[in-house]
């Protein structure tokens, strides 16, 4: 039989096969890297239920091309609560007596694989790259109204630079790791 022949008998693509294909349109890095990218998007997505999700392949700051493709999006829940802002809310959970909301806030998502050798001069280059928050989508309202009153000392473009380093292991589990760009008070429990 010849290729074209079996062509009608192939199965539909499946939706993630769509989703690699698509997400590679249009940019210089690797397909591998696009691929490892779509498949981090579609683990935060159905398996964490990420929200308004987006593969970057120019950097928000500058233009220029990124290292690698970078996701952005919002999380169902907000994914780092400072130290300093920690004591902020309890002492106004204490003094209010009402449970103050954490509104989660867009974040940076940095797709890797287990066999990757990350050294600090790659993970500067990386963001030195991204702005502090993720830039919204068009059908987003800005978050900066949203953003609670306790704790905005450390919020939105006051935050530190943070993203999460998303890693892919062999057996397609995937772990993620909140690195930020410099250091950063340690947690009190």
């Amino acid at each position: 039989m010849t290729p074209s022949a079996t062509a009608p008998d192939l199965p539909p693509l499946s939706s993630i096969q769509e989703k690699l294909n698509a997400s590679k349109a249009g940019s210089s890095h690797p397909t591998y890297l696009h691929h490892l990218a779509a498949t981090i998007l579609h683990d935060l997505k159905y398996a964490h239920d990420w929200t308004s999700l987006t593969i970057h392949t120019h950097s928000t700051l500058t233009q220029a091309l990124l290292p690698r493709p970078i996701i952005s999006g919002l999380p169902p829940k907000k994914v780092y609560v400072h130290p300093d802002e920690q004591v902020e809310i309890l002492k106004a959970e204490h003094e209010t007596g009402e449970t103050i909301p954490r509104i989660p806030e867009r974040e940076w998502v940095l797709p890797s694989q287990i066999q990757e050798k990350w050294s600090l001069a790659k993970l500067a280059e990386v963001f030195d790259a991204l702005d502090v928050v993720p830039p919204a989508r068009d059908e987003e309202e800005e978050e900066s109204e949203e953003q609670s009153t306790v704790g905005k000392s450390w919020q939105g473009r006051n935050r530190t630079k943070r993203l999460l380093l998303a890693t892919v292991h062999d057996d397609s589990t995937v772990v993620y790791y909140i690195m930020h760009d410099g250091i950063v008070k340690p947690r009190q429990n």
